[in-house]
């Protein structure tokens, strides 16, 4: 069950981080959009926004054996050059330690992106993370 609802009990806040995931969205290629929000919903273990995510890249097209593969990028056949920079950075970025973000996961991304769309996938990168710190610890409950 979940424990607070966030957008009835901090509105502003709530609309605050809904403007950085509008600008987000109209930034970056939806399939790549959406499976960096996958990945990063599973690497934190958010259920709710896993299951959003999921259902979100279907509408969006995304086949559901790419879908799938999120979860293990590493050794799947189904993602190009391009989408192992942008899923490397969201891993690194998502599970961000002492170390930061060493300079061959950068130089691989900036390599695939220009600084306008790179900077617009860290700030992607970081939104899902603000929503996975925000439905975990609120238990927000995934779509029956």
């Amino acid at each position: 069950m979940t424990r607070m609802k966030l957008f009835e009990t901090h509105p502003e806040a709530y609309k605050a981080v809904l403007g950085l995931e509008s600008y987000c969205s109209r930034q970056i290629p939806r399939e790549l959009y959406e499976i960096v929000k996958l990945r990063a919903s599973i690497l934190n273990g958010c259920s709710f926004c896993t299951d959003m995510h999921s259902r979100d890249g279907i509408k969006a097209g995304i086949p559901t054996p790419k879908l799938f593969a999120v979860a293990a990028w590493h050794d799947s056949p189904h993602f190009d050059d391009r989408e192992r920079a942008a899923l490397r950075l969201t891993d690194t970025v998502t599970k961000l330690g002492a170390e930061g973000v060493p300079d061959d996961v950068w130089d691989e991304a900036a390599a695939q992106f220009d600084e306008t769309l790179l900077g617009d996938l860290l700030f992607a990168i970081a939104t899902i993370n603000v929503w996975n710190r925000l439905a975990i610890p609120t238990q927000l409950e995934p779509q029956a």
